[in-house]
């Protein structure tokens, strides 16, 4: 199976080009306090330059469901991240109702500590959720105890997907830890803040395609 790859932060058409040609299959457009936080505005000139065959994933943290409906109805997005407190029954029922069943829908799981979620996110909401982001926290930088979540993961269904410190240098290491059906990269590619590194993406994709090998 090949690993479902999104570069996130995107704030340029420039560098989403160049994700796309070093391999992202998704790229990551954030609509919440950040250094890389992006206007609809300025999403809505990136996105029809793009390949319709690359997701347009929206990020979003402790937003209203009125802020994600309101960027959803005016941005050409494939799916939303949900990476705050949000309860994602609540914003899906707020999405456009021609636009729900076509929207991937992504939430966060922050992984610290022991790994015993207060609220088990993964058996609320069944049926709305279609993957599972696990980080260590939102622009952290850093990487969670990819071993003990495997043991945490053991029997639990459903995609999941590796965030929070990735690099070329350690994606390998994580997938062959975890068998992730996908990952989430910001910082690791870049050269700056909302500034992509173009040999760091190509090194990032190759790494994740080698620990695919048997």
């Amino acid at each position: 199976m090949r690993t479902w790859i999104k570069f996130c932060g995107t704030t340029s058409l420039e560098d989403a080009l160049a994700s796309v040609e070093a391999g992202a299959n998704a790229l990551g457009f954030i609509f919440a306090p950040s250094k890389r936080r992006i206007t609809v505005e300025k999403a809505q000139q990136i996105i029809p330059g793009l390949p319709a065959s690359v997701e347009r994933i929206g990020v979003f943290m402790n937003g209203s469901v009125e802020e994600v409906r309101d960027v959803v109805t005016n941005v050409d997005l494939t799916g939303i991240q949900l990476h705050g407190n949000e309860l994602a029954p609540e914003v899906f029922s707020y999405l456009p109702k021609d636009r729900r069943n076509s929207l991937r829908i992504i939430k966060t799981v922050v992984m610290q500590g022991s790994f015993e979620w207060r609220v088990d996110p993964l058996t609320t909401v069944p049926g709305v959720v279609d993957a599972w982001l696990l980080d260590s926290g939102a622009g952290s930088g850093k990487t969670f105890d990819w071993h003990a979540a495997r043991a945490q993961l053991a029997d639990r269904p459903g995609r999941f997907i590796i965030a929070g410190g990735l690099t070329p240098e350690n994606v390998g290491e994580a997938i062959q830890i975890l068998s992730p059906w996908g990952v989430d990269v910001v910082s690791g590619i870049e050269a700056e803040p909302g500034c992509k590194d173009r040999e760091k993406m190509k090194a990032f994709v190759a790494a994740v395609r080698k620990a695919e090998q048997p």
